[in-house]
């Protein structure tokens, strides 16, 4: 004699294909995001449907009495979908359907149970969509989790491209990989590892700088936290609000740069006056690289000898001759007008006006002490370089 379960596992095996039928069109009705996909991804999805559903009949037809076995979803109805789905369907799309192939199978109950077993099959629907959903959560997790592990591989080789100045179509595609947008300007930024817990504060960083529109890049160097920051317009104003986040000490802006393939100057200059800061303990924070070209030169930055030549030295070669001589007497006699008047055979109003000329000229204001000492490094350092070999 058949009973009720049997007649009922019969059923739905002979119901099968209706079911997915139903299942799909029933997602092609009730969810804009699926007619919008692709052929093939739809067809995967269908495929999911239909083995959602062979799995379950399986499941019925071979569950124990207790109704304690528990149900294995992972194989039985998403192992037949590529991984990539699980970046073009969100997991939310992924509960939805879900639910519409619920919906389908649950309406055919009736149709479906032997007499008296309607009860028993709609609860098994429930019970099994319950632990499909549960499983779907967890290989979307799952999913994510290696995700962050190669996006984390993925970002340290390309701040290391960076760092090392490597231009090649490789650094343009793995960013790109990263999410990393069109930003028209770029700048490194240097500081401290954060504090413990590392990751959070990282995440928190990444957050803040979406929430303001750009891109992040961020790299561990030991102690050395390593970000490449980029916007549309200004990247170097959105670090202050990022400073939190960085470990204590100096936090130093490398140049703005045009694009991504550039950063490598911003990120030499960047690294360059993170070592040179300590130097200068009332350095603001965060302070541009090029307000640490003194120090920088000391400590055998070539580049920076060269920047500061070229900006504070070189206009004052090329410009009215008495500047040069006006800025040097005036510093070496410790920033005295009447003393530098003297010297010079000027009124101290000459003296005054030449030296709004150089910080007109150059951007260091000769009056100033920290202009004072970056006028007077970058004037040794120009005739040291003009000195005959």
């Amino acid at each position: 004699m058949v009973t009720a379960d049997e007649a009922t596992v019969a059923n739905l095996r002979a119901a099968r294909g209706v079911l997915a039928g139903e299942a799909v069109r029933r997602m092609e009705d009730a969810l804009p995001w699926y007619r919008a996909m692709s052929a093939q991804d739809r067809s995967w999805l269908g495929l999911i449907a239909q083995a959602a559903i062979s799995a379950f009949i399986a499941w019925y037809a071979d569950r124990p009495t207790s109704g304690t076995r528990r149900v294995e979803i992972t194989a039985d109805v998403f192992g037949t979908a590529p991984r990539e789905l699980t970046r073009s369907v969100s997991l939310q799309h992924a509960l939805d359907m879900v639910r519409t192939v619920v919906d389908a199978v649950e309406e055919q109950v009736p149709s479906i149970a032997a007499p008296g077993a309607e009860p028993h099959l709609r609860e098994a629907v429930l019970r099994y969509s319950r632990d499909v959903a549960f499983a779907a959560a967890e290989i979307y997790a799952r999913a994510a989790e290696s995700r962050g592990s190669w996006d984390a591989r993925l970002e340290a080789l390309v701040v290391d491209a960076v760092l090392r100045g490597a231009e090649s179509e490789d650094l343009r595609s793995r960013a790109a990989a990263l999410n990393w947008g069109a930003a028209t300007k770029v700048v490194v930024v240097a500081g401290a590892a954060p504090p413990e817990p590392v990751e959070e504060n990282l995440e928190a960083l990444r957050r803040s700088t979406r929430n303001a529109g750009a891109d992040l890049l961020v790299g561990i160097h030991g102690e050395r936290l390593v970000a490449i920051l980029g916007h549309g317009e200004d990247p170097a104003a959105l670090v202050p609000d990022l400073a939190p986040y960085f470990g204590p000490g100096p936090l130093v802006i490398g140049p703005a740069m045009n694009g991504l393939m550039a950063a490598a100057g911003s990120a030499r200059a960047a690294i360059s006056g993170l070592s040179a800061a300590r130097a200068w303990p009332g350095a603001p924070r965060p302070v541009q690289s090029d307000d640490l070209l003194p120090e920088r030169l000391l400590t055998g930055d070539e580049e920076a000898r060269r920047t500061l030549i070229e900006q504070a030295y070189r206009p004052l070669t090329e410009g009215a001759a008495h500047l040069l001589e006006t800025v040097w007497t005036y510093v070496e006699l410790g920033g005295s007008l009447e003393g530098a008047a003297r010297a010079l055979f000027v009124h101290p109003n000459t003296v005054r006006y030449r030296l709004r000329r150089v910080s007109d000229i150059t951007r260091w204001d000769p009056t100033d002490a920290r202009g004072a000492f970056v006028l007077r490094i970058a004037i040794i350092a120009g005739r040291v370089g003009d000195a005959p070999a």
